[in-house]
């Protein structure tokens, strides 16, 4: 077989690969008040990770401020468990199902990653089960796990872009 031939899908360089969205998932999409909900809380999570991530840094390094991290990352988390709950919705909306939609499924799957993370973080801090520095590691890990997912839901809006302006 030639050197970038894939007989498999008969084409020579890379496989087409299946646009993110039908043109019925795109119409969906863009008329349903779930992808502004998204477009508002994706941002608004980030700031508030920023500030938190700020603030757990700042108590790692000096060991103040350890009641303002702590608030900052329970804010953090409800921001983050609003944007999956609606995020759930808009995929109902857009692809018939509440998650794991074949455009979206790693990305929901490393979410879960994520909610876990953030979660554990809540329940030791319910519990008592930390000290307030290995929370505030916990609460890192959980921030390094956001980060790559909302990493890879960028690289999906940009794909959705370059497709969008292919169509």
């Amino acid at each position: 077989m030639p050197r970038g031939e894939d007989r498999r899908e008969g084409l020579t360089g890379k496989a087409r690969a299946r646009p993110l969205y039908t043109a019925e998932e795109r119409r969906r999409r863009d008329g349903t008040v779930w992808t502004l909900v998204q477009g508002v809380l994706a941002p608004a999570q980030f700031l508030v990770f920023l500030v938190s991530l700020a603030l757990v840094l700042r108590f790692l390094a000096t060991g103040e401020g350890y009641a303002a991290a702590t608030v900052s990352i329970v804010v953090k988390t409800g921001f983050l468990y609003g944007i999956m709950v609606t995020g759930a919705i808009w995929e109902k909306v857009v692809f018939g199902r509440w998650l794991f939609a074949p455009a979206f499924f790693w990305e929901d799957v490393f979410s879960f990653l994520v909610i876990a993370l953030h979660t554990a973080y809540l329940w030791a801090l319910w519990s008592g089960a930390l000290a307030p520095f290995d929370l505030m590691v916990l609460a890192l890990a959980a921030y390094a796990a956001y980060v790559i997912n909302a990493g890879q839901f960028l690289w999906k809006l940009r794909m959705a872009r370059l497709q969008g302006g292919a169509a």
